[in-house]
């Protein structure tokens, strides 16, 4: 697999991975932990949490496509 087909691959696997972990990690902590009206610290707390998701699935795309391409030489 050619570098240029991980990282569309990785792309779309990374995407996947952010919809799932923004839906069941995300979201459940954001509905529970932020009040209706919502101050700074609550902006800071969803603008980190929807990070760490983010980061989260881009290295995890990463190893799982890496995997993918070693198991394929």
């Amino acid at each position: 697999m050619d570098e240029q087909t991980q990282q569309r691959l990785e792309t779309l696997l990374s995407a996947g991975i952010g919809i799932g972990l923004t839906r069941l990690v995300a979201e459940r902590l954001i509905t529970d932990l932020v009040p209706e009206q919502r101050g700074l610290k609550d902006d800071v707390l969803r603008a980190v949490l929807r990070a760490g998701t983010t980061a989260t699935s881009a290295v995890l795309a990463s190893v799982i496509i890496r995997w993918v391409a070693r198991r394929m030489r």
